[in-house]
């Protein structure tokens, strides 16, 4: 089984230092997860990015599991952009703990193809790299996507052929080539969430509420599913692991939704509402608060869909072995305007449960609370003063359930050169929100 894995011993994790007081460099942090190793739970080392002000946001491996199997690649390579300065970094992390540096491509190459700030990163079959890139060169709509080769990383163009009528908002997407399929899902243009959120762009339609159904093959924009208030800015899409199942989620993070997307029998594709989050009041704001979705998983053998409520501070374990119907199996509460959790070790927690990793066997959940920095700032501005954490849960998947992991704690407000925001996690051996099967 797919979940049948050595348990995780080193953690890459983003660390922006975008909008912080320190205004330093962004860096990859090499977190310690070995519990027989004396560093363990620390930040060891950090590949500290030449430029100010690229804000790292998501990255991926210039290999994964549907491409691996290619003779002569390996997974060794991060690809890591910088959503701002659309800037993209190689790292040679063939040495697990002493990743380095090996290529800058800068964003001028990115802009001669009218594209911009560079989102997901998905190897694909066929030796190359896709990157969804979220504007065009000017930090408006549309964007694209971007093509690369994966063993020396030239940009090849842009991947898709015929754009329909999808009119170029963008942000994650998945693909699943068994079936001919990629879904990407939509946010807004740069210019738009760059700043921070304002309520009159949601009013205004600057902001996305749907996701679109791509021919894989011909690279063919085939079909949108339009959510409208169900589905407002719909974030991480996650499709089942197994190549067989043509189904998934996404996590509609200003509607508070999970939407279960899926191939219906006619060969178009169809969706439904099947968890719905509850605003709630709150003395300090003038409207009910959404919980704001803005992370989801599923776990390798798609039994559980975990989830982050950013603004209410707490994440969702569901039991989705039925996925039309999840149930509700557990959930941790901890900081985030709600949580009646909010220190750990006597430490604040500063935010909220936001990017989540799942380990390969299911039994360990990691998470970190930091967004984007404009949103931080607006939301959970003591981010920005002493920077984010990182932290750990144990997960009990024949049991259903979860728990805080109380002596974990990777406290980002210590990082050599200054606090920095703790984003997105990956593992040296692949994961749940990376890996594709064939």
């Amino acid at each position: 089984m797919r979940t049948e894995s050595e348990r995780e011993k080193t953690a890459y994790v983003m660390a922006p230092r975008v909008g912080m007081e320190t205004d330093g460099k962004d860096f990859v942090g090499v977190v310690d997860l070995d519990p027989e190793s004396e560093t363990y739970s620390e930040l060891i080392d950090t590949v500290e990015m030449p430029n100010k002000g690229d804000e790292l946001h998501h990255f991926g491996w210039n290999a994964c599991s549907s491409s691996c199997h290619a003779e002569g690649l390996a997974r060794q390579y991060l690809v890591v952009p910088g959503q701002r300065s659309s800037r993209i970094h190689i790292i040679d992390a063939e040495d697990p703990r002493n990743p380095q540096i090996v290529k800058i491509i800068e964003p001028e190459e990115l802009f001669e193809y009218d594209l911009s700030a560079p989102h997901t990163v998905h190897c694909v079959p066929g030796g190359k790299i896709v990157i969804s890139m979220l504007g065009n060169a000017d930090g408006e709509l549309p964007g694209g996507f971007l093509q690369f080769d994966q063993e020396d990383f030239t940009i090849d163009g842009r991947w898709e052929a015929d754009t329909g009528e999808w009119e170029g908002m963008h942000y994650d997407y998945w693909y699943q080539p068994r079936h001919d399929v990629l879904v990407s899902t939509e946010w807004a243009a740069p210019n738009t969430y760059y700043p921070g959120f304002d309520l009159e762009d949601v009013e205004a339609g600057n902001y996305g509420d749907s996701i679109h159904i791509w021919d894989w093959s011909e690279k063919r924009h085939e079909q949108t599913l339009e959510f409208g208030e169900e589905g407002q800015i719909p974030l991480e899409v996650r499709m089942s692991h197994n190549p067989e199942e043509t189904q998934g989620y996404v996590g509609a993070g200003l509607s508070s939704n999970i939407i279960h997307f899926y191939e219906t029998n006619d060969g178009t594709w169809d969706w439904d509402v099947v968890i719905e989050e509850e605003a709630r009041e709150h003395d300090d704001w003038n409207m009910p608060v959404p919980s704001l979705i803005t992370d989801t998983l599923l776990s390798l053998d798609d039994q559980y869909l975990f989830y982050a409520n950013w603004l209410h501070g707490n994440l969702r374990m569901y039991d989705v072995s039925d996925m039309g119907n999840p149930r509700l199996v557990d959930t941790i509460w901890a900081g985030g305007l709600f949580g009646d959790r909010q220190e750990i070790q006597g430490t604040d927690i500063r935010g909220s449960p936001q990017m989540l990793q799942l380990s390969r066997d299911g039994r360990r959940l990691y998470w970190t609370t930091s967004l984007f920095s404009s949103w931080d700032n607006q939301f959970f501005p003591e981010i920005a003063e002493e920077g984010s954490l990182m932290f750990k849960a144990d997960v009990y998947p024949d049991e259903g359930r979860m728990e805080l992991d109380e002596e974990f704690l990777v406290d980002f407000g210590d990082a050599p050169g200054g606090p920095a925001r703790a984003h997105e996690i990956r593992w040296p051996g692949g994961d749940c929100t990376s890996d594709v099967w064939q």
